[in-house]
């Protein structure tokens, strides 16, 4: 994997000379103030061109798409964005390469098949806020599902309801450094949106419905951090799956027996984990202590899952994001996609 360089390392190594350079020599409060600021200015205004500099210098053309294949042969189709050309745009990639579904000036980002794999739900900002969008599986008859939405971030999740009518959909807003999470379903014939499961009065989002009962798979408020959480739809109860405030994005399979999910419980650091819908069985499913791994979705068989893979993670989802398959029943991980961008939120289809 491709390591960013931290944007403040050539600041400390100066701050260090800064300081050597001065060691043991008397001086006044004022010059110190002085020397300080006059090295701070040359370092930023330095740090400034060096960096775009860099950049002129490392830009490259974005590489062909059909110069990009899958490292490993798999069936279906699987939906993933990623920012190579510039932007993120929403890609098809088969075991016969990748196809572009998506090309304006702004992003489009996770894209959810529908249940009959016919349609991609994703968020767009071409009004500088997202919302929701549907297009067919070839990238045609774009049409925005809501207007209201303008939420400041992409990622805090959508689902098709398992007939395919509706999307449940996360609303975010901040205020200060106060951020509130709830979800939202929209009637994609009637076009009337409802709070959903206002029951639960804590922050919670990024929602995923069993294809095979009445629940729903989210990610919860804890007091301190996030948890896998489970409501059943039919008797409006709630549960918390997972504690310590380290995991979220639970991910029902396609027959409704497991859940996968991120946790960071064994070694501080994202892995992807399966358990039963109940919350027993839990079991760490990726062991790459070196790395984080994101987004987990499962192969239509429910023998694989892909997830995205990065060697540092932050909350602006920098890094050299890559796409991975592992094998449920191994734990035998690989490489499938690494483009020259940073590759994200895989969805898998027939």
């Amino acid at each position: 994997m491709r390591k960013k360089s931290s944007p403040f390392a050539s600041t400390l190594a100066c701050l260090k000379k800064f300081r050597n350079r001065f060691r043991g020599q008397p001086l006044s409060s004022l010059r110190v103030i002085t020397i300080g600021l006059a090295w701070l200015a040359t370092i930023f205004i330095l740090g400034c061109q060096g960096t775009n500099n860099s950049a002129s210098a490392e830009r490259k053309p974005p590489p062909k798409l059909s110069s990009l294949q899958p490292a490993v042969p798999f069936e279906g189709r699987i939906v993933f964005h990623s920012d190579f050309d510039g932007d993120y745009e929403l890609y098809l990639l088969t075991k016969k390469g990748i196809k572009k579904l998506t090309d304006n000036t702004w992003d489009d980002v996770c894209g959810k098949w529908s249940p009959d794999g016919q349609k991609i739900a994703f968020a767009a900002n071409p009004s500088g806020k997202f919302e929701i969008f549907t297009m067919r599986a070839d990238g045609s008859q774009i049409t925005q599902v809501t207007h209201e939405l303008q939420n400041p971030i992409g990622h805090p999740g959508h689902a098709w309801t398992p007939e395919g009518q509706a999307i449940v959909y996360t609303v975010y807003r901040k205020r200060g450094f106060i951020r509130r999470f709830w979800m939202k379903i929209i009637d994609l014939k009637t076009r009337r949106s409802r709070r959903f499961i206002p029951e639960f009065k804590a922050s919670h989002g990024i929602p995923d419905l069993c294809p095979t009962a009445p629940l729903l798979a989210f990610t919860g408020k804890r007091r301190r951090g996030w948890d896998a959480a489970l409501f059943n739809l039919k008797t409006r109860e709630s549960r918390f799956l997972t504690e310590g405030g380290q995991s979220c994005r639970p991910h029902f399979s396609h027959d409704g027996r497991k859940l996968a999910y991120v946790s960071a419980e064994a070694d501080h650091k994202a892995d992807i984990w399966l358990m039963n819908p109940d919350g027993t069985n839990k079991h760490r499913l990726t062991k790459l202590d070196e790395t984080y791994e994101y987004f987990p979705a499962w192969s239509p068989d429910d023998k694989f899952i892909v997830f995205s893979l990065v060697d540092h993670y932050g909350d602006d989802l920098s890094g050299q994001w890559a796409l991975y398959v592992v094998e449920v029943q191994t734990g035998r991980v690989s490489l499938l996609l690494d483009t020259p961008g940073a590759d994200l939120f895989p969805h898998w289809a027939k």
